[in-house]
């Protein structure tokens, strides 16, 4: 048999683009209005000091996984290098975490067609995306690599389009009838 008749997995560039959209996730959309209008320019900061904390230890991570490749990650070297309370108190909190994750991507869905369907109840556009989801993980790994690849890239070019509309913004004024607004916001009127 030819290659790709036996490989029914997961592409390269699926598994890529997943791992990125899957770490953008509807927070960064609904999230970041909140956390910058409670505040200010005060949160990029923050999101800068966590993001160098979590880059170290995803490095340290990275490390160890090259030197000992093992199942289970880091709740394994929780309980291997820590202690076995740490491994499996690690081990639960990410199984919660991905319910809770979940849980508010779903109720994301819903929040998101009210604006377009604001008649709409929320638990409806939620309901659906998860019968749509369960539909195409059960038909195969291969539809849902393909489904979860376009929905990370359409995650991932309106992100660089929003970035590009606001630098368009900040430098040249483009929406602003050409009036560049500058980065005197952030420390302007309070920020």
């Amino acid at each position: 048999m030819e290659r790709g008749k036996l490989n029914r997995g997961l592409s390269s560039r699926q598994i890529m683009m997943i791992a990125l959209g899957g770490t953008i996730g509807v927070g960064l959309f609904m999230g970041s209005k909140s956390t910058i209008l409670w505040t200010g320019p005060s949160v990029m900061i923050s999101y800068a000091l966590v993001g160098i904390f979590i880059f170290f230890i995803m490095r340290a991570m990275g490390e160890m996984l090259y030197v000992e490749p093992i199942t289970g990650s880091f709740a394994t070297f929780g309980y291997k290098y820590i202690h076995p309370l740490v491994g499996y108190l690690t081990a639960w909190s990410t199984c919660f975490q991905w319910v809770i994750v979940g849980m508010s991507e779903v109720i994301a869905v819903g929040a998101y067609m009210q604006y377009w369907f604001p008649s709409l109840p929320t638990w409806v556009p939620g309901l659906i995306a998860m019968i749509v989801l369960t539909t195409v993980n059960l038909v195969s790994v291969k539809s849902f690599g393909e489904f979860e690849f376009w929905f990370s890239l359409i995650k991932v070019v309106t992100i660089i389009l929003m970035i590009a509309v606001g630098l368009g913004l900040i430098l040249f004024g483009i929406g602003n009838g050409g009036k560049a607004i500058g980065f005197s916001n952030l420390w302007k009127n309070g920020g």
